[in-house]
């Protein structure tokens, strides 16, 4: 099988030598030069893996075209917001026989569109029964080290995420698999946006409640954004909900969870980002999944709050008084 994974950062680079363990064609793409040069020359991605050596038949190129053209997968690893442009760019190739299955966990901003919609608007000749999301509690921190992990592939047919989950699987990186794509990918953009709320917990000082509460009620809020939207609530119970969720909130390798702490620390957004090397997909996905909120009718008070913390500078102690101040209401309304 030819692969080709699109985005070195630390997931792309991580999948694309999880792929080299069980195929010999696969190919790591890039848009900045001097990581490529520096992947070629040295077989290291040190500012997104400091210390993993990439396998020596693993390929490594700077050619978009190349890395698309004559593919049987298509591994979409680039930041969600950008998703967008990175297809328009291969959008004129033959990819009628190519899976492509995105890896990045997001909500586009000014569409709402969520991934698998991203892909289906832009390649107008793709099948969609040949579109898939892997998602999951998977950080590459650990994967690269063959941490045990488990994750789901989705598509719109269950033919598809088998031939998803049989490409990626290995003896320390077991897939499941399911057909509710927009469930899977909405777990996993949406669990972002709690991690930073479990961050502002443990960075303004409260306990151990605190975040369970905010775990708890957070997947209670994605669930019923997802069921708005046609998602099988069941879905948000699995690995790419509150398995995602878990590892998300409670990891020290979690961007989003990086984030809500140094916010709850008091530092602002713009300063917490400008220090970053990698991109916390929460920071974009608040944004559509307040918007997605209010076009679909649904309560989501945590998103809200974590939105104006964020977005509007709201003191973290504020937003926490006015969550649990709120007129009382039955647990599953």
């Amino acid at each position: 099988m030819r692969i080709s994974v699109l985005g070195a950062g630390s997931w792309g680079t991580t999948l694309a030598i999880l792929l080299s363990e069980n195929f010999k064609d696969v190919t790591l793409w890039s848009y900045r030069a001097e990581q490529i040069n520096e992947m070629k020359d040295q077989r290291t991605n040190a500012d997104y893996l400091p210390g993993v050596i990439l396998p020596p038949h693993l390929n490594i190129t700077h050619d978009l075209h190349e890395a698309a053209a004559q593919k049987d997968m298509i591994v979409a690893a680039v930041p969600s917001q950008f998703l967008r442009s990175i297809l328009k760019e291969i959008a004129h190739l033959d990819l009628t026989k190519t899976i492509i299955v995105n890896v990045a966990k997001g909500i586009e901003n000014d569409s709402l569109m969520t991934m698998s919609e991203v892909m289906l608007d832009i390649l107008e000749h793709e099948k969609k029964t040949n579109l898939a999301i892997l998602s999951g509690p998977s950080h590459a921190e650990e994967v690269v080290k063959k941490t045990p992990t488990a994750v789901v592939s989705a598509s719109f047919t269950m033919r598809t995420a088998k031939i998803v989950a049989s490409t990626f699987n290995t003896p320390a990186f077991r897939v499941y698999i399911s057909d509710d794509i927009r469930g899977v990918e909405l777990g996993g953009a949406l669990k972002n946006v709690i991690a930073i709320g479990a961050g502002v917990v443990d960075g303004a000082g409260f306990g151990d409640n605190t975040k369970a509460a905010i775990i708890t009620r957070g997947i209670a809020e994605m669930t019923r954004l997802g069921d708005k939207m046609g998602a099988l609530p069941r879905t948000f119970s699995g690995l790419s909900g509150v398995g995602d969720l878990i590892v998300t909130c409670m990891s020290k390798h979690s961007r989003n969870r990086y984030v809500g702490e140094e916010l709850g620390k008091g530092k602002k957004l713009n300063e917490i980002l400008s220090n970053m090397v990698m991109i916390a997909e929460g920071v974009a996905t608040c944004k559509s999944a307040v918007d997605l909120a209010k076009k679909h009718h649904t309560e989501m008070a945590i998103f809200s709050e974590v939105y104006r913390i964020m977005f509007e500078g709201k003191d973290p102690h504020q937003a926490t008084e006015d969550l649990m101040t709120r007129s009382i209401k039955g647990e599953h309304h």
